[in-house]
């Protein structure tokens, strides 16, 4: 008898759910998306109500049909991806792709929250149908983008001359917050202004620090060191009285649990993991981890912005606080919080799945990363139904002559959660002894003068820019490790002790799109646009509005770009003067990064490299030629030594019009060796030449020896078995970009590809078959990754 089909998104999903379902459902992995919009065409009809065309992933043909077969034999289809706009998309085209109208199989959407036992099964019990209203909201979304990337991108590519830059409409705004704070910081005026400060005590109790707050009745105001000193030689002779001391009570209630953007932001400030690696983690510790030889999942789903709590769960909670750490932890009643939008209480917060699964119990069961972020959102979680932290406050105002000095601070009562949970900001302000009374006549040091300087904006830090984006209402959930991680791949900034600092580039993308496309990438509109989305989802708007009404303002606004006008916006003015021509020079920027040029181009093709001191000024770098004495044996010119930034070889001087090269070492003395190719025993299998060993910024690689005309590679690395079709091997290519990547020799029956160097080297985690070889751009070096479920090795 066949059985239900059951489509979840991940193997390790797939693993999990059909354990709970003792093996009664045939439980299968999409690996995510099925098709999507075409690769190489915009993909979108617009004068068809911008109906998308929607093609087959051709790297999933073998697992499509494996999943139309499965699904033809099946007595009933349930498909399981996540519970969001991404999942019911990809719900919605699993159905397009495999279900036919004369096959009248029942086709059903079931969603959870966790992947429990009982999570799953009552999903099962009670399943339902495609939410056709977060289809549309994610087809909108995904068209938007579409727009986007296929209009401005190119006008980028055409002004800046790199086709690897991209426009996105929501990283777009990300980068002029980046870039805006970062303008602030530069034009920041420091001004200088002084305190007054001094301590306090009486017969032997311990002192505390107080500071001047009022003078003569009047708040002060001290710019310099000579207004300091003027008040403090007035308050000399004065004996200083405690005139009011004010004693409150102080609690702090336990934070709301995790919602996506918090716990990315927690994630950041407490592990120093990054929003890309924290989503991954979450992925990880929802669809199940194997705990003692059972696969469980751990928390709830990580894509959320509610902070609502299942009733159960709180109480499960609340047991294990009674029950581990203490009744007298217990908070009173159970602390419920809620959503402002009742659409957002569609998910839970991120919480544990089984809260008296402490996190000390199961470390061992979990890599270091896994443990740490499970640890903070299983604190997070119980601590919500803990007692608040209880403080004991004191304010104290001195009198001194004219002056009044103020102190406070707190002494902690109860830790109630912040035992548990110690990761908030509580300021305990000055140690003021119990023993002080109000009208006490007091001692006074000499009081001082604290120079201090205004201080300019900080950088953004990751979690900081989240935070950002979430307050102003830009992106969802699902979006914001994806949006810092786009704008960092894309050199758009730099991230320097945490902190994102815009590249060059990212200022002059930004400057572009700001001067040309303000209109759609500003901070409201782009707010505005999340909420209409949102209404597609309720069932409020039809997404074709939506997209009719952005592309028109985006045509709009593609027709008023001027490039001649754009090419001179992103042109840097200097003082210098053309040494050849003695036009100005200008600074330019192309994707190898910023050089001089003369503004009389092409006229003049005077080009220098320079760099910038720390004052901003620019020095000119003389660039010596290393003469040789070695002819090029193509066109009889001289060789000489050029310098990269992988090295040094030998190029003609008479390049471009003669592009031969050499590679050389040096001797002990520094003579020049030419280092000839090495001939192997290979014969190059599209032309017949022989293969030889070459040495490229990727290490040794062999090459045909006809080359240019023939441009076969092949890696030297022990072969790989390919994971997708399991007969090819991974071999090394280049693109049409020429860049490097990986693939399968059986390619274009199998499609497998991989922009990382594959490691012969097994994952001691998962068993994958090999490990990934990924370049840190932050620290300059490589370490190994594996690509399946994600432990890194260093």
């Amino acid at each position: 008898m066949s059985k239900p089909l059951i489509i979840v998104e991940s193997p390790a999903k797939a693993k999990t759910i059909g354990k709970y379902l003792n093996q009664e459902f045939d439980v299968k992995a999409s690996m995510g998306h099925i098709r999507d919009l075409p690769k190489k065409e915009l993909g979108i009809d617009v004068e068809n109500e911008f109906k998308p065309k929607y093609v087959i992933d051709t790297a999933k043909k073998k697992l499509i049909d494996e999943l139309k077969k499965s699904a033809k034999e099946s007595s009933a289809i349930y498909l399981a991806s996540d519970h969001d706009r991404e999942g019911e998309a990809i719900a919605w085209h699993l159905a397009q792709v495999l279900c036919k109208e004369s096959d009248k199989k029942p086709v059903y959407r079931i969603v959870f929250n966790e992947i429990t036992k009982k999570a799953i099964q009552e999903a099962v019990a009670n399943p339902g149908q495609v939410d056709i209203n977060k289809v549309d909201a994610q087809q909108a979304r995904r068209v938007l983008d579409r727009i986007v990337g296929y209009k401005v991108s190119p006008l980028l590519w055409r002004v800046i001359d790199d086709k690897n830059l991209s426009a996105g409409r929501v990283q777009s705004v990300a980068l002029r917050l980046i870039c805006e704070r970062d303008l602030a910081i530069e034009s920041f005026v420091i001004d200088e202004y002084w305190t007054i400060e001094s301590e306090f005590w009486k017969d032997n109790l311990p002192p505390f620090k107080a500071i001047l707050h009022l003078f003569d009745g009047n708040k002060i105001k001290l710019e310099n060191k000579e207004q300091s000193e003027n008040i403090i030689n007035e308050l000399k002779n004065n004996k200083p009285l405690l005139s009011a001391l004010k004693h409150s009570k102080r609690q702090i209630q336990p934070s709301p649990p995790y919602i996506t953007s918090t716990l990315q932001q927690d994630a950041a400030r407490i592990l120093n993991f990054t929003g890309k690696k924290t989503m991954m983690l979450a992925q990880q510790l929802y669809e199940g981890m194997d705990i003692g030889g059972e696969t469980i999942g751990l928390i709830t789903y990580m894509r959320t912005d509610s902070v609502r709590i299942a009733d159960e769960a709180n109480q499960n909670a609340r047991e294990v606080i009674a029950r581990e750490l203490g009744e007298n932890l217990l908070f009173p009643t159970v602390r419920k919080y809620s959503n402002k939008n009742e659409a957002q209480d569609a998910h839970e917060a991120i919480r544990p799945t089984y809260p008296w699964r402490k996190p000390d119990d199961i470390k061992a069961y979990l890599n270091h990363d896994q443990f740490e972020l499970y640890k903070i959102i299983w604190q997070r979680f119980i601590s919500t139904q803990m007692i608040p932290l209880s403080l004991d406050s004191v304010q104290i105002d001195i009198t001194c002559g004219k002056a009044l000095f103020k102190a406070s601070g707190s002494v902690i009562v109860e830790e109630g959660f912040f035992k548990y949970y110690p990761y908030i900001n509580v300021s305990f302000g000055e140690k003021i002894d119990p023993a002080y009374h109000q009208n006490d006549w007091l001692e006074m040091k000499e009081p001082y003068g604290k120079q201090h300087f205004t201080k300019p904006p900080s950088p953004y830090t990751e979690a900081q820019l989240i935070k950002e984006l979430e307050s102003l209402g830009i992106g969802r959930p699902s979006t914001y490790a994806t949006i810092t991680n786009t704008i960092i791949e894309r050199n758009y900034v730099s991230v320097i002790e945490k902190r994102f600092i815009p590249t060059k580039l990212g200022k002059l993308v930004n400057t572009f799109l700001v001067h040309y496309f303000d209109l759609l990438f500003n901070v409201t509109f782009t707010a505005e646009m999340e909420n209409k989305l949102d209404l597609v989802e309720y069932g409020k708007e039809k997404w074709q509005e939506l997209i009719k009404e952005y592309y028109n303002q985006i045509m709009d606004l593609l027709g008023k770009v001027n490039f001649k006008e754009a090419k001179q916006l992103l042109v840097e003015q200097t003082d210098i003067k053309c040494d050849k021509c003695n036009s100005p020079m200008i600074i330019k920027f192309s994707k190898k990064g910023e050089f001089l040029a003369c503004s009389n181009y092409p006229a003049c093709s005077n080009f220098k490299a320079f760099e910038r001191k720390e004052d901003g000024s620019i020095e000119i770098i003389n660039q010596e030629v290393e003469e040789t004495g070695i002819i090029c044996e193509k066109c009889e010119s001289p060789m000489i030594v050029k310098k990269t930034k992988s090295g040094e070889f030998l190029g003609c001087s008479n390049y471009p019009k003669c592009k031969n090269i050499k590679n050389f070492k040096r001797d002990s003395e520094g003579h020049i060796l030419i280092q000839e190719p090495v001939e192997t025993n290979e014969v190059c299998p599209n032309c017949g030449g022989k293969m030889i060993l070459r040495q490229g910024r990727y290490g040794e690689f062999m090459a045909c020896s006809n080359y240019p005309k023939c441009k076969t590679i092949k890696s030297t690395a022990k072969e790989i078995p390919c994971p997708l079709c399991h007969e090819g091997k991974i071999t090394s290519k280049i693109s049409a970009k020429k860049t490097r990547f990986y693939g399968c020799s059986r390619y274009p029956d199998c499609k497998f590809t991989t922009p990382n160097k594959p490691v012969d080297m097994e994952c001691i985690e998962c068993k994958n078959p090999f490990l990934s070889e990924i370049y840190d751009r932050k620290t300059k070096s490589k370490y190994n990754k594996c690509p399946n479920c994600g432990k890194e090795y260093f």
